[in-house]
Parts: structure tokens; sequence; C-alpha cells
């Protein structure tokens, strides 16, 4: 079987749960300002985790350490460090260079929404362990459970199952689902809402193309011929649907 043919098996047996994810109440539940702002406080979790897992793919396929040695494959290494460059410096809508997560936090400052929360907690990081971090801060349930799971996958130093969380995780979604709404709340009170637009406009242009094929390969390049690591990344990327669908029924619920 090429690996080709192993992405599309991949796709299918994570079908339903995607479809599950696609049909979510959360999409037809935001339709305002308010509720747009407090869907951030909850995605911007999900940006912040989804940071992480990038560099924890470059931490494992490349060589991150002084003295410098070969890591891995020049092909996986090539793969990994262009996404980087893209999520961890891009352009803002100034063309000035930002992180993904930077642009989302000046997002929620221009829209309104409160930034606190993730503030307070990645401050918390510089004195204790990540699990003990999520354990104690003052979070909803349901980010809990999501922090935990993408942490969980970044500990077991599988880099397959943590690339197809990635891949298969991302929020490829959002862009075209949101759009429409964050395009007419600007148009009805310019100035609230263009940073995130330009995010999502950003987002479905390098994340949902270039990246998005990136990040593929890459999956096909650590799973190989290994009928193990296939199915353990399709188990992976299960799980990770799974997690952002919890994570969705938590916005629902904050907004009910």
């Amino acid at each position: 079987m090429s690996t080709s043919i192993r992405i599309e098996a991949l796709k299918e047996k994570i079908g339903p749960v995607r479809k599950r994810l696609i049909a979510h109440p959360l999409y037809g539940a935001v339709r305002t300002g308010e509720a747009l702002r407090k869907f951030m406080e909850y995605h911007v979790y999900a940006v912040w985790d989804f940071m992480s897992l990038l560099k924890a793919l470059q931490r494992d396929l490349t060589c991150v350490d002084v003295p410098w040695v070969v890591r891995g494959n020049a092909d996986t290494r090539y793969l990994i460090n262009e996404i980087v460059v893209g999520e961890e410096s891009d352009i803002d809508e100034q063309g000035k260079r930002v992180s993904h997560y930077e642009l989302y936090l000046r997002a929620m400052e221009q829209a309104g929404a409160s930034s606190a929360g993730i503030r307070t907690f990645i401050d918390s990081l510089a004195s204790i362990p990540i699990a003990a971090a999520i354990d104690r801060a003052e979070l909803p349930a349901a980010v809990k459970k999501f922090l935990q799971f993408t942490f969980d996958t970044i500990t077991s130093r599988e880099p397959h199952s943590i690339a197809a969380v990635f891949t298969f995780g991302r929020e490829d979604l959002i862009p075209d689902l949101f759009l429409p709404l964050v395009q007419e709340l600007e148009r009805k009170k310019p100035g609230d809402f263009g940073i995130f637009l330009y995010y999502l406009q950003r987002h479905i242009e390098v994340d949902g193309g270039h990246h998005s094929h990136l990040a593929m390969a890459m999956v096909e390049e650590l799973c190989g011929d290994s009928d193990d690591k296939w199915d353990r990344a399709a188990e992976a990327a299960i799980a990770a649907l799974e997690a952002r669908i919890v994570l969705w029924d938590g916005v629902v619920e904050a907004l009910a």
C-alpha cells in the first residue's frame, strides 16, 4: 500500500468523528459578538497548545541542542522547520513578524475578549511543570481536558502520533465556518474584529493550504511502511478530534 493510499485510509478512519465535529452545535451557537468573544476565550488555548505540538515535533525530529548533531532525515527536518517558520514568525496585518498565538492575543484584545486566563496560566509555567499547571489552574473543565490530552500526547514521545494530532486535529474547520460571521460583525462595527478577520484569512491561506500538505507529508514520512504506526496515528487523530468536541461542548455550555 503506497503512502498516499495510507493517508486516504487514515482519513476514512477518522471520517465519522470528523463529521460529528463539523455538525457540532457550536457553529450555530456563535452568532453574536458576545458569543464570539466567549469562543475566543476558550479557543485561544487550542491556538497555544498547537504551537506546543509544533515545537515538540521540532524537538524530536531535528537537533535543537548544542553541539549540533545530525538527527532524523533531511525530508522530515525540512517539513517541520518550514512549518515552524510560518507558525512562529508569520506576518501580521501590518506586515510585521508575529507568531499566530501572539496575533490571536491581539485579536482578542481588539475584540474585547479577556486574555487574562491564558496569560495567567502561561505565567505559571515559569515555576511549575505543565501537568501541575493544568491541574492547579482555574480553567474550565473542558479546557483542562483538552490541554491534558495534548500534553499527554507530547509526553508519549511518539513522533508519528504527535504528527497525526498536529495534522488531523488541526483547525481547518474554523475559518470556513466563522469567516462570514466575522466579516459581518466587522462590517457592523469596524475595528472590533479586524485582526481576528485577518487571522482567519491568514489561516486559510497558510495553514489550510501549504502547511496542511506539508503536515500530511510529514505523517507519511514518519509512519512509513509500519502498520502499527499508521494504526497509532489513526487512533491519535481520532482522539484529537474527540478532544476538540469536548472543548466545543464546553463553549456551548458557557454560552447557554
